[in-house]
């Protein structure tokens, strides 16, 4: 007889917040999530299996035929999105996938920023939702499959929200996995649990803007946290090791990396597998040269031909790790530069670097032949029409090889969400609002802005940017004719928007 599975991780689908960029221009990344717990699960004897509803995009009868043949005690939803910021917006597709599961026998939990940030909010709001976890929820789904589910075995599982007597009830925080156990009970990802690696892809840039060359493409975390405060950031929300509704992300801001010897491991799997793109999840990579620049020495050993991206800041990279980042393989670096005014930088704690500084720090990654991808985000604090333009003029004059820019959102578990509520800002009232590109996108509104004024200059930044002469002859010079033609394909995508419409 086959042993029943203990739990079946769920992927849920976030592709309907991209719009019409869907198709040919959202990644497609595997949860690192599921993959994480996946094995912490597995290393401790339970059986586990993972389903990606983004690869599989299954009929809601395909997706009960699914559940039922892998009878799962628990059905558990990794509900992050492709980057932490995005496990709001993504909590739309988990929730409309759960909720058909509704009438079977079998409980169904959600893990991630979100549920992380309004545990007792998610139970009440979902009748359907049995448990949330209110951390990262390692130690607290190991215990929860040890038991045999019953209200009284539910009340010794700290780091869980549940129904008791009908009611959404709390327990005590359950820790974190501590640095000194990452590579025991949080062993890596399960990368062979999931769908095989050629059916995710990239983002276009990343490839350098050539579609054929974005799969195979695997993310992974060779850290966790971030030891940063940013006022709009809610990623370390899923360090909470209390459950105060008062604190937000800024209050667990924590950081913990695998050994560079283990990491490598999961590297010599990925290359093995014949994948060269590869996101480097982490928040803040270049940070501690002891993590980072050991596993470039690793990866330039071995000779692998990866084409990495990775996150930093204006003021954790050095001009000294440069060479070596380039040598591994790291051909993209995203910095967070977010605005172009200084006193808005300096408002949401993102560090008092000046203007001068961010033109030098881009020259120098470009120097070492390393691209740049710049992240901008305006309606931050006291953002008006004048310091949204100082962005983009900045965005314009940098040039780099691609940009992002966002509108800040209130996301719950950031300091800007309480703000928010502090101030009686209006609040998105469904998920997919909180999606950055989705149609009915309700950003956060600043001390002299509206929330549509907000995204009315987003969505025509966006369009200077990225039809903007000087960027389209540096991309055609340096990537081809095939990247103009894909930007030039994504450029006749117009988003729509329900509060400009």
């Amino acid at each position: 007889m086959t042993r029943q599975l203990d739990v079946l991780i769920v992927a849920p689908s976030a592709a309907d917040l991209y719009q019409d960029l869907k198709e040919d221009f959202a990644a497609k990344e595997p949860n690192i999530w599921a993959g994480l717990l996946a094995n912490a699960v597995r290393a401790k004897g339970f059986g586990v299996a993972i389903y990606d509803m983004e690869i599989e995009r299954p009929s809601v009868d395909e997706f009960l035929e699914v559940i039922e043949s892998c009878n799962p005690r628990l059905v558990l939803f990794t509900v992050t999105g492709q980057n932490p910021n995005a496990s709001t917006a993504a909590m739309s597709g988990a929730v409309s996938a759960a909720s058909v599961l509704a009438d079977t026998r079998h409980p169904i939990a959600f893990v991630g920023p979100h549920v992380n940030a309004l545990p007792l909010e998610t139970l009440k709001k979902h009748e359907f939702i049995d448990f949330v976890f209110t951390n990262e929820g390692v130690y607290a789904l190991l215990n929860l499959l040890s038991t045999d589910f019953s209200e009284a075995a539910l009340k010794s599982v700290n780091g869980i929200a549940y129904r008791f007597n009908g009611e959404p009830y709390i327990n005590p925080a359950e820790r974190t996995v501590p640095q000194e156990l990452l590579e025991q009970d949080l062993p890596g990802i399960a990368y062979d649990l999931m769908p095989s690696l050629d059916k995710y892809r990239t983002s276009s840039w990343h490839a350098n803007y050539i579609d054929e060359d974005r799969s195979p493409f695997a993310s992974i975390y060779t850290s966790l946290g971030c030891i940063f405060k940013c006022e709009f950031c809610m990623i370390n929300i899923i360090n909470r090791d209390d459950n105060d509704p008062n604190k937000a992300s800024s209050d667990f801001n924590k950081f913990r990396y695998w050994d560079p010897t283990f990491t490598i491991k999961q590297l010599d799997y990925l290359a093995e597998q014949g994948v060269k793109q590869i996101k480097i999840a982490d928040e803040m990579w270049v940070l501690k040269p002891k993590h980072f620049e050991v596993l470039c020495d690793l990866i330039i050993e071995r000779g692998y031909d990866f084409n990495f991206w990775a996150y930093t800041r204006i003021d954790t990279v050095k001009e000294v790790y440069l060479e070596k980042l380039k040598q591994a393989g790291v051909n993209w670096l995203a910095l967070g530069i977010e605005a172009g005014n200084q006193e808005i930088r300096r408002e949401i704690t993102k560090g008092k670097f000046e203007d001068i500084n961010i033109r030098e720090v881009v020259e120098m990654i470009q120097g070492a032949g390393i691209n740049v991808c710049a992240n901008y985000i305006v309606g931050l604090g006291h953002d008006n029409w004048d310091t949204m333009q100082e962005t983009l003029n900045l965005a314009l004059e940098l040039n780099a090889e691609t940009s992002n820019i966002y509108a800040a959102t209130s996301l719950p578990g950031s300091p800007l969400y309480l703000k928010a509520k502090r101030e009686g800002w209006e609040l998105p009232t469904n998920y997919s609002q909180f999606g950055f590109l989705s149609y009915d996108h309700v950003p956060s509104r600043t001390y002299n802005l509206e929330a549509k004024e907000v995204l009315a200059f987003r969505d025509y930044a966006f369009k200077v940017l990225f039809e903007n002469p000087r960027f389209l002859n540096m991309v055609q010079n340096k990537f081809g004719d095939k990247a103009i033609d894909n930007i030039n394909r994504m450029n006749a995508i117009e988003l729509k928007r329900e509060i400009l419409q």
